[in-house]
């Protein structure tokens, strides 16, 4: 507990109306085992007039139970009698890094009090060789440079998190592989109003030299580095599958090795859609893995392209394996790739319902029916669903739009 120098004296509030007069008072922590330096401080103090709640710990064993509590600045004596010379100093640092701290010293060891700045404190005084007016400058500076090294820490954390931030969108948010220009590429991400980073979400599209085109969308479960470092990791490896030429039916176990390999911990999942667009042959084949169903648009009609089964999620189950579905093309022009964020927003007011597929479904029915274009489509699916939830969404989505001419159209 703290151990005054005398009943009352360290322990409440020195009030003054000087100059120097802080409201409200200043919460200092006086470390000091020597009675007299810890009175001349006290007195020193009362001259000025300084509005100063001081407090006194006459070893670090008291000081640590005090620290950090509500202490804004820290007056550390190095020649504590548990704590000599920086010890003290770097243990204060460690138990209480975002307070201010001024070391006091001696005549004959000043020396110390530049060891002890460049070590983390903000100033040095020599006892015997200080004033009023000097201690409480020192400690209001002490406290401003320790809030201006905090605000430049964080700053450049937030910097280094934005530049984190943009390797992954990087590898998140590939810049789709469209080689004969058939086929028109809309991709859209919003990440969710929670998120300091990017999630799990992820697409790629990568159209062959055939012409053949692959679009990939999924979903990590989860939010965060890890989560929107394996969806880098399953885009990466899929893009990779894609353009050596391997059989799609092998994609969905090579990505859920991956998966399983990379993960932190055995609970991470992911869903996952991947369709082939061919154009020659007019067809269209699914692959999902627990993931809605892509969809297919035409005029103002909106339909899933399949009724099959969505499938496993990746990393769900051991020796899964992911069927095929293929339907022809139609008249069909436009293909709609999104993950599941964009229907878990509420649809009501009083948030009691989630969106769903098919209020999506009359969305994109009301955007066709105005003649919305296809580059357009995608941003003013996630306005209506931002509105209808009343807000940002709080998940993160991705949408992806492909669109194509008609059979014989030339225009």
């Amino acid at each position: 507990m703290m151990n005054p120098v005398l009943p009352g004296v360290l322990s409440g509030q020195i009030a003054g109306s000087g100059p120097d007069d802080v409201s409200p008072a200043t919460t200092v922590l006086l470390i000091e085992d020597d009675d007299g330096d810890a009175f001349l401080v006290q007195e020193l103090l009362l001259d000025v007039g300084y509005a100063v709640d001081l407090r006194r710990a006459s070893t670090m064993a008291e000081a640590l139970a005090a620290l950090p509590g509500d202490i804004e600045c820290v007056l550390l004596d190095l020649g504590l009698p548990d704590a000599s010379e920086l010890a003290g100093l770097r243990t204060v640092l460690e138990k209480s890094a975002s307070i201010a701290v001024l070391v006091l010293t001696g005549l004959a060891d000043e020396h110390r009090g530049t060891e002890a700045v460049a070590a983390g404190a903000q100033d040095y005084l020599v006892k015997g060789s200080i004033d009023g007016q000097l201690l409480t400058r020192a400690i209001r500076y002490a406290i401003e440079r320790k809030r201006a090294d905090e605000s430049v820490r964080r700053l450049f954390a937030s910097e280094a998190r934005a530049a984190e931030n943009a390797r992954l969108e990087r590898g998140l948010l590939p810049q789709p592989i469209i080689r004969s220009g058939w086929c028109q590429v809309v991709p859209r991400y919003r990440p969710g109003r929670h998120q300091s980073l990017l999630g799990g979400d992820f697409y790629d599209v990568v159209e062959g030299d055939d012409g053949v085109v692959f679009a990939l969308i999924g979903d990590v479960a989860g939010h965060g580095p890890d989560e929107a470092a394996l969806g880098v990791c399953l885009r990466i490896a899929w893009r990779t599958l894609v353009l050596t030429g391997a059989a799609p039916d092998t994609f969905f176990p090579v990505l859920d090795a991956v998966l399983v390999s990379e993960r932190s911990t055995d609970e991470v999942f992911a869903t996952v859609s991947m369709v082939r667009l061919d154009p020659t042959a007019r067809s269209l084949t699914t692959w999902r893995a627990g993931h809605p169903l892509p969809l297919l648009l035409d005029g103002d009609h909106v339909t899933a392209v399949s009724t099959a089964d969505s499938g496993v999620a990746l990393g769900v189950l051991d020796g899964m394996s992911w069927s095929a579905d293929e339907r022809p093309l139609g008249e069909h022009t436009a293909l709609l790739l999104f993950t599941d964020g964009l229907i878990e927003g509420f649809a009501d007011e009083a948030h009691t319902q989630r969106l769903g597929e098919p209020a999506l479904y009359q969305l994109l029915e009301d955007l066709l029916a105005r003649r919305t274009p296809y580059e357009r489509l995608g941003d003013e699916v996630l306005v209506r669903v931002q509105e209808r939830n009343g807000g940002e969404l709080s998940d993160d989505v991705a949408v992806v739009l492909l669109h194509w001419r008609r059979t014989g159209d030339t225009s």
